[in-house]
């Protein structure tokens, strides 16, 4: 088939974007594909198969700053892109993006008014699940567990000490503050119990830099665990442990200091339950073709999701291929699986 593979993007995980789209190339490439690659920062440049293999991610994801130039310089180009003939008599374009941008919808918009077939999910699924404060609300009502949470909606809020009352009362300390439309733990940020306002302040302001509402979420302690979800089956679950800290943006992306165990030592009976979760949880948001919703296991083995991704990582260290294998699937096999499914959809 005649494949556009799209990498990059403007959003704070542009470089793991990057990563997953070597994985996925390469994957295309064995699976006798023809590969045209881009960028749509680049407007319609193509970008040749060595110079996306020069790109290593690195250990931080971008600042606030380099993401805003890098948006006001891409616009124009974007459309541009888009609007090219570079996607004329293609079968399908592969998204390798993720975050803002490639999974909130949008490029998935700009494709549909294009003409053109895409993989994953949808424009709304797509939509619903990057805002956490609408996708919780939706995984409550279908039964799926999900941390309590307060959002900002206020720029200029100010009141930090009444915030700090209020979590204290209602979601207790640690709590976790992050943008409401962000991944790869980007803008985000726990706060201990004996955090004073200041730093309460401090971590609304750094989310409110990557989004415009913030969620400040229950602490939930326990195991870490993933399930993904491909066509219309759960696959095997994955444990993920990291060796010091919480499973960061260093923690995901550098190998070694994550342990990842697939399938997960858990009860037949638990197992089973984060399955059926993670099944209703891909429902009741609408995606289709793949997707990996993320839970926390607490300590009296009460599941809660995290959220729903739409565009998971491909990287080297990501979860999916993870589980996939896990369950005989290889990497070829599940880029060459997603493709069918995509084109059902």
């Amino acid at each position: 088939m005649n494949i556009v593979l799209i990498t990059g993007g403007p959003s704070s995980e542009r470089e793991v974007s990057v990563s997953s789209s070597k994985s996925i190339l390469k994957a295309l490439e064995e699976s006798g594909h023809n590969v045209t690659l881009i960028d749509p920062v680049n407007g319609n440049e193509l970008i040749s198969r060595e110079e996306i293999f020069k790109n290593s991610v690195r250990k931080e994801s971008p600042g606030f700053e380099e993401l805003e130039k890098l948006k006001l310089d891409s616009n124009r180009k974007i459309l541009e892109c888009i609007n090219s003939d570079i996607f004329d008599n293609k079968d399908i374009v592969f998204l390798g993006v993720h975050g803002k941008f490639g999974e909130d919808g949008k490029l998935q918009n700009l494709l549909e008014l294009r003409g053109v077939n895409y993989t994953g999910s949808g424009v709304f699924a797509s939509a619903l699940a990057m805002d956490k404060d609408i996708s919780k609300v939706i995984l409550e009502h279908s039964g799926v567990k999900t941390p309590e949470w307060i959002t900002i909606k206020d720029r200029n809020f100010s009141d930090f000490e009444t915030l700090g009352k209020e979590i204290n009362t209602s979601l207790g300390f640690p709590c976790v503050v992050k943008p409401n439309d962000e991944g790869s733990t980007v803008g985000l940020t726990i706060v201990q119990p004996d955090a004073e306002d200041i730093f309460l302040q401090r971590s609304v302001e750094l989310a409110f830099k990557y989004s415009d509402k913030v969620i400040i979420e229950k602490y939930i302690k326990g195991r870490e665990l993933t399930v993904p979800v491909i066509g219309d089956e759960a696959y095997p679950v994955i444990e993920i442990r990291p060796k010091d800290g919480f499973y960061d943006y260093e923690h995901k992306y550098t190998k070694g200091m994550t342990d990842y165990f697939c399938p997960a030592d858990l009860p037949a009976a638990l197992e089973d339950l984060a399955k059926e979760k993670a099944l209703t949880a891909h429902k009741a948001v609408g995606c289709s073709v793949y997707s990996r919703i993320d839970f926390m296991l607490d300590e009296k083995n009460e599941l809660y999701c995290l959220e729903v991704n739409t565009l998971p990582g491909m990287t080297d260290t990501s979860l999916v291929p993870k589980s996939a294998l896990a369950k005989g699937v290889n990497f070829t096999q599940l880029i060459e699986k997603i493709i069918q499914l995509s084109l059902k959809k």
